[in-house]
């Protein structure tokens, strides 16, 4: 048989042929349901096609957990539809608007979030949708076949009448029940009816599209008539354009023109949805051309000359360091928390006080898809095509940016590939119809390359503690002062933790401001990343102090707490991971509890407690073989995608606390890719991450697991450390600071 050398490009581009198309997909202003293939809408949140296809309508877009296909779930639960034959589209949010919030106004704002949530409006007003739907498919079938509507059953998309043997399909009903309005609405079934939502591993509905290529994330975007545009923006955070040399460009391949992004410019400012940081226009410019390497190349090609502004006066990464230290050296600013007379008590212990400092680097998100997004912007009216992970976030973006009426803007979401909190803020939305917008009337694609991602990203902030403490006669805290110091300190993960909400009596929770030219913003799990870790690993101080062990003395404290569930968490994961059975020397076990979401109430958000088995060698090399958690989230639907956001959040912390960290050379971040940016491969990865859901309380809530994970790993971690070698690491990331074991304390 003969044998042809094929280059990568040219097998690529052959191969998504025989898939079924160019490189690149089309995707045109979508066309409502309701006027094509003869589909008729049974509610705002649904529609039926003649051949029995069903698109149910989703709030929040899809960044590949799975989000889509529990919303879609919980309309056809109660539909009883033909699951083979069910598909997603988002919300119109153009209809949102136009009809008087008719989406988010039923299911709340954070229906709209990639990371999703099941919030008790969720549930009822999809559930709701599907109980209507049924009923008015019933209906249609008793008006036709002119039988009591009770004598007949929904099933499979197909309604039945068992005495005359009549039957008919949802698709062929559908027109007519669109036009019935009922009575009085079903009331959804009870819970312990559920079939479809007790699934285990129900199929994702996007996940077809992913495998076949057809999927469109926003990378993929095709609308005639797009151009393309590369961005860059000054490459010291705040900083300003200067002067560029256009001429110098114009008459290269493909370039139709730049785009300068300028701060200055007038904006409208609106009140956004959800919390946000660093959202605000940067100044840059951008090359756009009639393909992206032609504006890329051209790009690169163009003089370009900034005003760098003040970042430069913090050119190193131990400046900031330095900086965010002293400040704890300083009175705080704000105080979080005050209950009983913590510094009292603190000042009168004098050499049993316990004490430690605490500290996290700069991390960027590292998403697979880099920034990018698609917009078409005219004097009235706006189409956007991103990967934005905060819908409606992105929507107020818009209307700041162009000025036009949100009856006007209408958002696309394609699929998201990685947000991890960088697309919640939309600041990339904001640069994209920046962009677009000195191009009226023609949409265009922004892209930043990776380096740009890398250089432009909105940061997991740097924040820094110091704890002190006293413990009462049984070694248990008595007293916690709390002082943290970063850029924009979120205060999930201590504020909310039991331990400053009434298992510590006394305790003083101040923060302080520590201004700094790098842009930060919401980095998953945000402020419990860093916080978990420093609570968790002061409390394991507090155990060594008191002679118990820290399985027990997290036991010891959480009994003054109303909420059993972090017992429960903390002995099913203890048993499972075989806490207090013999290792081998230098390994060790080290254990964490951690919260998401609760509010610092019992009975809310989700409670982890997770053990990590490590080995430190003589060389000082750390490996993390195993993770074991155990959750307590009330309830949970779909126990694969369950088991899986755990799990990821699990290896996202651990990546986090070993690997990450981003420096700062004169003002700019050094880390500009993947190739300088250390981050876990797959035999880093511990052999076993196990999931156990033996605490699961079953309280009626629903709370989240994407987050929860993450914050858990690192003091786990930093704890068998100390186990293993008697050293405590205070920083992250570890891989600089573990020392080889002096003696297993395993």
């Amino acid at each position: 048989m003969s044998r042809t050398n094929i280059s990568r490009r040219d097998f690529i581009v052959a191969t998504s042929v025989l898939a079924g198309g160019a490189m690149g997909i089309s995707v045109l202003p979508r066309l409502a349901a309701s006027q094509s293939n003869g589909a008729s809408e049974i509610t705002p949140w649904l529609v039926i096609a003649a051949d029995n296809t069903i698109t149910l309508r989703v709030p929040g877009p899809e960044a590949g957990t799975g989000g889509t296909t529990q919303a879609a779930m919980l309309i056809a639960e109660e539909l009883k539809c033909d699951w083979a034959r069910v598909r997603t589209e988002p919300i119109s949010y153009v209809r949102n608007v136009r009809e008087g919030n008719l989406y988010i106004g039923a299911t709340g704002i954070w229906s709209s979030f990639a990371g999703g949530n099941h919030a008790p409006e969720i549930r009822s007003t999809l559930l709701q949708a599907g109980a209507s739907a049924r009923e008015r498919l019933k209906a249609a079938a008793a008006a036709r076949w002119s039988v009591p509507v009770e004598d007949l059953e929904a099933r499979d998309s197909i309604i039945r009448h068992t005495p005359t043997r009549r039957k008919a399909s949802y698709g062929e009903l559908a027109a007519l029940a669109a036009t019935i309005k009922l009575a009085e609405e079903p009331k959804p079934k009870p819970e312990s009816e559920w079939t479809l939502l007790r699934k285990t591993n129900p199929p994702r509905l996007h996940v077809r599209s992913v495998v076949d290529g057809s999927s469109v994330y926003g990378m993929d975007v095709r609308v005639p008539g797009m151009l393309y545009a590369a961005l860059v923006q000054c490459p010291v955070h705040g900083g300003r354009l200067k002067r560029f040399d256009f001429a110098a460009i114009q008459n290269m391949p493909g370039v139709r023109g730049v785009a300068v992004i300028d701060p200055a410019e007038p904006r409208i400012e609106l009140k956004k949805p959800a919390y946000w940081a660093s959202t605000e226009a940067q100044s840059g410019i951008a090359v756009v051309a009639e393909h992206y390497w032609q504006a890329r190349t051209a790009l690169a090609a163009m003089p370009i000359e900034w005003d760098l502004g003040a970042g430069v006066e913090r050119r190193d990464t131990q400046q900031i360091y330095d900086a965010i230290h002293a400040r704890l050296d300083q009175p705080p600013e704000d105080l979080v928390k005050d209950q009983g007379d913590a510094p009292k008590l603190i000042a009168a212990a004098g050499k049993g006080v316990i004490e430690a400092t605490y500290r996290t680097p700069l991390s960027e998100h590292a998403t697979m898809e880099p920034l990018n997004g698609t917009a078409l912007v005219t004097k009235d009216r706006v189409e956007l095509w991103h990967p934005a992970a905060m819908a409606m976030q992105a929507l107020v973006i818009a209307q700041e940016e162009t000025g036009v009426e949100p009856k006007n803007i209408e958002l696309h979401p394609p699929l998201i590939g990685g947000s991890f909190g960088r697309r919640v803020g939309a600041d990339d939305v904001r640069m994209v119809l920046a962009v677009a917008k000195k191009f009226p009337g023609t949409p265009v694609h922004v892209i930043w390359s990776r380096e740009e991602t890398f250089r432009q990203g909105r940061y997991r902030d740097l924040q820094a503690v110091r704890f002190a403490a006293t413990l009462d006669d049984e070694g248990l805290p008595e007293a916690l002062t709390v002082h943290i110091a970063g850029h924009n300190v979120i205060t999930l993960g201590i504020v909310d933790s039991i331990y400053v909400n009434g298992c510590i009596p006394n305790v003083r929770f101040e923060t302080s401001s520590v201004p700094m030219h790098i842009l930060t913003g919401q980095f998953r799990g945000p402020g419990y990343n860093s916080h978990c870790f420093f609570i968790e690993s002061f409390i394991d101080e507090c155990a060594a102090r008191a002679g118990i062990d820290p399985l027990e003395y997290r036991l010891r404290i959480v009994r003054r707490w109303a909420d059993e569930g972090w017992s429960k968490c903390l002995k099913e994961v203890g048993g499972r991971a075989g806490w207090g059975q013999p290792l081998p020397k230098g390994h060790a076990r080290g254990i964490a509890m951690g919260s998401w979401a609760t509010d610092g109430e019992p009975g809310k958000g989700t409670i982890v407690a997770a053990v990590a088995t490590v080995e430190v060698k003589n060389d000082g090399a750390l490996q993390v073989h195993s993770l074991d958690l155990a959750f307590d989230s009330g309830r949970i639907l779909n126990a694969d995608a369950v088991q899986a956001q755990l799990q990821g959040s699990m290896i996202f912390g651990l990546n986090m606390c070993l690997n990450e960290e981003l420096n700062v050379q004169d003002g700019r971040i050094v880390e500009d890719n993947f190739d300088r940016y250390s981050m876990l491969r797959m035999a880093d990865v511990p052999r076993s991450i196990n999931i156990h859901m033996g605490a699961l309380s079953g309280h009626d809530r629903y709370g989240g697991t994407g987050e929860v994970g993450v914050g858990v790993v690192a003091p786990a971690v930093a704890n068998a450390i100390f186990a293993a070698t008697g050293q405590r690491v205070r920083t992250m990331p570890f891989r600089v600071d573990v020392l080889p074991p002096q003696q297993s304390h395993g």
